[in-house]
């Protein structure tokens, strides 16, 4: 395999199926709607020719500085939930291929002070975009119990979410959570199993609540159709099953909206995508040996018609 740039950075998932999935057109155009360290970015460069086109999305302020110079790559520093948006504004109506690589990097994981990572002592911060929005500090100290308690239970699967909710809003009166250490030290009472996979889970819901990940899936999912040429095809890498639920719903339906049963009439919804595989593709054993980070990754790509 080749080597990949920034592979400190991140090291790209499922890179070898995502570049099949796509399957590149040297002078097509292409999206890839989470830069990060320009691992995929650069091997879709590599196939593209002189008049290919990549428009590249992060709002992480740090993945700027990994964009290469080259006259191909437009990089649009803000959260792919304004996908066509700003493919408008650089002239660009539709693409021949879209890619979303759901996953926290390697690099915010591993910058502590970005509050992302259970193992460093840094700001209970976890926003994607540090330029607005409320950090996962404010989320602590904000929110209702049965708020926490919902966003615990449903984004991070939390076993005793209810219990750790309670603790949280009794905790807060006295202590502050301005750090992962404060945060974690003054709940640890109530941790149950493995605390390195309770905190992790914490720290999902947390950080999907902060940056809204969910919400903006739905918008990016529901601009695709629109966004893609015929033919062209969408490929979407997710890392727990609420995203690969949600994607797995919209390839297959076209929608979120459930289908309402007539006693009349048989209603069928045709859908402007058809899958491209029915069962999400996943990493071989040699990509879990060299990257464990890609054990929960689950591509899915879908075509349009």
């Amino acid at each position: 395999m080749e080597s990949v740039p920034n592979a400190g950075y991140h090291i790209p998932v499922l890179l070898n199926e995502v570049l099949e999935a796509l399957a590149i057109k040297e002078d097509g155009i292409y999206v890839d709607c989470t830069f990060g360290g320009g691992g995929h970015s650069s091997h879709i460069l590599k196939a593209l020719g002189p008049k290919g086109r990549l428009l590249v999305f992060d709002q992480d302020a740090d993945a700027a500085r990994n964009v290469p110079e080259d006259a191909r790559v437009t990089f649009v520093p803000h959260n792919f939930r304004h996908l066509k948006r700003f493919l408008q504004l650089h002239g660009v109506p539709q693409v021949d291929g879209i890619l979303a690589d759901l996953g926290v990097s390697s690099h915010q994981f591993d910058e502590g002070s970005r509050g992302f990572s259970t193992r460093f002592e840094g700001a209970l911060d976890m926003r994607m975009d540090q330029r607005s929005g409320k950090t996962a500090a404010d989320v602590l100290q904000t929110y209702s119990e049965s708020a926490l308690h919902k966003l615990l239970e449903q984004y991070g699967e939390v076993t005793n979410a209810r219990t750790l909710a309670r603790t949280i809003v009794e905790v807060r009166k006295t202590v502050k959570f301005d750090t992962t250490l404060a945060f974690r030290n003054a709940v640890s009472s109530v941790v149950k199993g493995n605390p390195n996979k309770y905190f992790a889970q914490v720290f999902q819901a947390l950080r999907i609540e902060v940056n809204d990940e969910l919400g903006a899936l739905k918008e990016l999912l529901e601009q695709v159709p629109a966004v893609l040429k015929d033919g062209g095809r969408a490929a979407i890498i997710t890392f727990h099953s609420l995203e690969d639920r949600l994607v797995k719903v919209f390839f297959r339906n076209g929608t979120f909206e459930a289908e309402e049963d007539h006693p009349f009439e048989s209603r069928v919804r045709k859908s402007p995508l058809k899958l491209v595989n029915k069962k999400p593709i996943e990493a071989g054993q040699e990509e879990l040996k060299r990257n464990p980070r890609s054990r929960s990754a689950k591509l899915r790509v879908a075509e349009k018609i």
